[in-house]
């Protein structure tokens, strides 16, 4: 038998696999980098403050022009105020952090902390940058 009538009944899969694992990867990465959060110009703290990175923070950012965002959904304070209770219904040790950008007016931060304190949450952390 020559090699020019041998039947190919060989499929070889290993490039498709190897295809189907980089994509996977490219997945992987793309997915964990777009769940950052809304862009902030954070201000400068002390380089000692601790990193908080508990899995079941909330985050509410305030941006430049004075709108709230919980997490990275939009929301007026009545709105957050209603999703805050819900959440701390469901976990009466609700941790948040509130973050704003360093040109927000003094006013729309304190509104978001009188809410907080109003709702009860007694573990609220205000995020910064290090100072370098």
């Amino acid at each position: 038998m020559n090699a020019d009538e041998k039947s190919y009944d060989d499929i070889n899969v290993t490039p498709m696999v190897d295809l189907y694992l980089v994509l996977l990867l490219i997945f992987i990465i793309m997915t964990t980098a777009g769940v950052q959060g809304i862009k902030v110009n954070l201000p400068k703290g002390s380089a000692s403050t601790p990193p908080l990175n508990a899995p079941k923070t909330q985050a509410i950012t305030v941006n430049n022009e004075g709108k709230a965002f919980l997490n990275t959904i939009p929301v007026t304070l009545q709105e957050l105020e209603q999703k805050l209770e819900a959440l701390k219904a469901a976990n009466p040790e609700l941790p948040v952090v509130v973050r704003g950008d360093s040109t927000t007016q003094y006013q729309s931060i304190m509104e978001v902390l009188n809410l907080v304190g109003r709702l009860g949450i007694t573990q609220v952390g205000l995020a910064t940058q290090p100072a370098k």
